[in-house]
C-alpha cells in the first residue's frame, strides 16, 4: 500500500528530519538514505519501521545535522602539506602562463583535502532516542495514509467477495435443472430411436443418475463458500494477513477451475468465467495488502 509522512524537529542540538514513503510490493523491501556519519541509524531504522510495516516497498530518508551553536560536536583540521603544495602549484600556474596571482584563502577552500572535519563521538542510544521521536510523528502519517488506503481495498474486495457467493448460489441453483434437462432429453432421443419399442425407464434413471454424479460440484461450491467464508474472517483481523490471503485465493481458483471442467452447461459455464473474473481481481488487489 502507498504512504508518507514526513516529520522535522530539533532535539538536542541536532536538526532532525524523518521521511517514510511506500509503495506497492508483494514483498518487505527497505532502502534508507542517511546523513554521513549516522549510518548506524539504518538498521535500527529497519528494524523500527518494520515493526509496523511488512509488505511494501518503502524509503525512508533520516537528515541529522548538529546545531552551529553544539558545544564541542566539531573540530576542523587543516593538512598543511596538501595546502602548501596547492599554493606553490597555483603559484607556478600563473608564472608560466602569465596569470594574475590571486591566491586566497576561498580559493584553497574549494580543495576538500587541504581540511579535515572531525566529529566528536556522540552518544549513538541518545542520538537514537532523538530521532525516533521524530520518526514516531512521520511514521503516524504515514500509517493513518496507509490504513485509509486498506480500508477502501477491504470494502472492495469484500464487495467481490458477496459477489462470488451469489454467483456460486446461481451455480448451485442451476446444476439440478441441468440434470433434469439432461434426462428429458435423452428420454426424447430415446423416442426418436425406438419409435413404438418400449423405454426401459430404469435404463434412463441409471444413465442420469451417472450423468449427475458426472457433474455434481455440491463439494466444490461447499468448500469455495468456505473460503470465501474464510477469507472475509481473515480481512477483519488485526494481524498481517496478506500472503495467508493470497494462498486462500489460489484455493478459490482452484476450486473454480473444477466446477468448470465438471460443468457441461453453457449457463454455469458462463458463471464460473463470472467466478474466475472476480477471484482474479482480488487477487490482484491483496497483492498490496498486508
Amino acid at each position: 500500500m502507498t504512504g508518507y509522512g514526513r516529520q522535522e524537529e530539533i532535539i538536542d542540538g541536532h536538526h532532525i528530519q524523518v521521511e517514510v514513503k511506500s509503495v506497492n510490493h508483494r514483498f518487505f523491501e527497505l532502502a534508507t538514505r542517511v546523513s554521513h556519519g549516522y549510518g548506524y541509524l539504518e538498521e535500527k531504522m529497519k528494524d523500527y519501521i518494520q515493526h509496523y510495516v511488512s509488505r511494501g516497498k518503502v524509503d525512508a530518508f533520516i537528515s541529522v545535522e548538529p546545531l552551529a551553536n553544539a558545544d564541542g560536536q566539531l573540530t576542523v583540521q587543516i593538512n598543511h602539506a596538501a595546502a602548501s603544495g596547492y599554493i606553490d602549484a597555483l603559484r607556478e600556474l600563473c608564472s608560466t602562463y602569465g596569470l594574475t596571482d590571486d591566491i586566497s584563502a576561498s580559493t584553497l577552500a574549494r580543495f576538500d583535502d587541504i581540511f579535515t572535519v572531525n566529529r566528536e563521538p556522540e552518544d549513538e542510544e541518545a542520538v537514537w532516542t532523538a530521532v525516533k521521536k521524530v520518526a514516531d510523528h512521520a511514521l503516524t502519517s504515514f500509517l493513518h495514509m496507509r490504513m485509509i488506503e486498506g480500508q477502501k481495498m477491504k470494502e472492495d474486495v469484500l464487495s467481490r467477495a458477496d459477489h462470488i457467493l451469489d454467483l456460486i448460489s446461481e451455480v448451485e441453483r442451476r446444476s439440478p435443472e441441468t440434470v433434469e434437462a439432461y434426462r428429458k432429453r435423452l428420454y426424447a432421443r430415446l423416442q426418436e430411436v425406438l419409435q413404438d419399442k418400449a423405454i426401459d425407464e430404469q435404463r434412463v434413471l441409471t444413465e442420469t443418475a451417472v450423468f449427475a454424479d458426472r457433474i455434481a460440484v455440491d463439494e466444490e461450491t461447499v468448500r469455495l463458500r468456505s473460503h470465501v467464508s474464510q477469507f472475509k474472517r481473515m480481512l477483519d483481523s488485526d494481524e498481517p494477513v496478506g500472503r495467508k490471503l493470497d494462498f486462500l485465493v489460489q484455493e478459490m481458483n482452484r476450486e473454480a477451475n473444477t466446477i468448470g471442467s465438471k460443468c457441461s452447461d453453457t449457463q454455469i459455464a458462463y458463471t464460473v468465467v463470472d467466478i474466475k473474473a472476480e477471484i482474479e481481481k482480488i487477487r490482484e488487489q491483496i497483492q498490496n495488502i498486508e
